[in-house]
């Protein structure tokens, strides 16, 4: 399962959602599954079914020159092929795919990287991180859970139910991507590319994963922004087990803040989940401002000592199930962990192994760390 696939922030009613952003082919519209719609000139956005919560993604196809560039590539699902294969023989004209670039590594945009390279014949564009972490997520598949994993769920507050499920999904990454290329083509934050004789730039964003590639074309005045920016719900940013200090919630407000600086506002946004709009600055100030005021009921949250499991009401509207406790649970930590790295909250473990978060007696508020 993606991590960004069940647990992303509820979307607020459409009549309010439209304030600031503009939808120029409207809300909850994309083309028909085997179908293609220019949104600008080479450009063709293309929608795949997706068997979670988030019912669809965006990919994109880029002419390029005599042949085509994608962008994502979909769950590795035979259905998901048989659509590419309606997509080859149909608005590509069966011209050839000469690179797939890769925002970043959930099984939802990397899952058939590995198949459509093999069948092309051409290389997988990824960020060196993402494609490596990719690399480790899928080996994990067949192997025991490590000590370590089990050790950082117990902190967190699961019990032993909890756990246990855990053991059971443990692996699963690798079992929805088709096998990764054993080479790839490195793509960094600031370089700039052709594509059909049109200067494209990448822009990094981190946080929702590790060196999320965004692709900005000046001349066509758009940004395909992945998961990095999406019109109405917030990516979901969380610790995982393979670093339990980490604080990618500091480097997504970094990267909101960073993309609201580089990038004009008149883009049309091309993201991975949703519709296009138009909006970006106003769209990356509410993310920032909504995960400051998360930040904020967290802190008031832990003035009393708290396990991770016991402030999900802080940050959810909805109620946490068995089904989206890890995701909610690494979500929560993210946020903890960024109130920790601001010197606002202490964490200690307890003689079990569990960790408990509580203020830091006279500290300021969240707010007075705003960007």
């Amino acid at each position: 399962m993606s991590q960004d696939s069940s647990l992303m922030t509820e979307a607020i009613p459409e009549e309010a959602t439209a304030r600031g952003l503009i939808y120029p082919y409207g809300m909850n519209f994309g083309p028909d599954e085997g179908k293609a719609l220019e949104v600008a000139d080479g450009v063709y956005w293309l929608r795949f079914p997706l068997p979670f919560s988030l019912k669809y993604i965006n990919l994109y196809l880029l002419e390029d020159g005599d042949g085509w560039t994608i962008v994502d590539t979909c769950i590795d699902l035979p259905d998901s092929r048989k659509i590419w294969e309606t997509h080859i023989k149909g608005i590509m004209q069966g011209k050839p795919i000469k690179r797939v670039i890769v925002t970043h590594l959930h099984p939802d945009h990397v899952g058939l990287a590995g198949w459509l390279t093999r069948k092309a014949e051409c290389d997988l564009w990824m960020s060196r991180t993402d494609f490596l972490m990719c690399r480790t997520l899928a080996s994990d598949t067949g192997k025991e859970v490590p000590k370590a994993a089990i050790d950082f769920y117990r902190a967190i507050g699961f019990d032993e139910a909890s756990l246990e499920a855990y053991k059971t999904r443990f692996g699963g990454f690798g079992s929805v991507i088709s096998r990764l290329p054993d080479s790839f083509r490195r793509v960094q934050d600031g370089e700039t590319f052709e594509i059909n004789g049109r200067y494209w730039q990448v822009v990094v964003g981190s946080g929702h994963a590790p060196e999320h590639v965004c692709l900005y074309c000046p001349g066509l005045k758009l940004l395909i922004s992945g998961d990095q920016v999406l019109p109405r719900i917030s990516p979901n940013v969380s610790v995982f087990p393979t670093e339990p200090d980490g604080d990618p919630l500091k480097d997504w407000l970094d990267s909101c803040a960073k993309l609201r600086e580089l990038l004009p506002d008149n883009l049309l946004v091309l993201p991975s989940h949703q519709e296009p709009f138009y909006g970006l600055h106003n769209r990356l100030t509410r993310l920032i401002e909504e995960h400051e005021s998360g930040l904020d009921r967290l802190f008031e949250t832990v003035a009393e000592p708290k396990r991770v499991v016991d402030c999900f009401s802080a940050l959810f509207k909805r109620t946490i199930g068995p089904d989206l406790i890890g995701l909610a649970s690494g979500e929560t930590l993210a946020h903890l962990n960024c109130l920790v790295g601001r010197k606002m909250v202490r964490r200690e473990r307890d003689e079990n192994g569990v960790d408990y978060f509580t203020q830091r007696k006279g500290d300021l508020k969240s707010t007075e760390f705003r960007l």
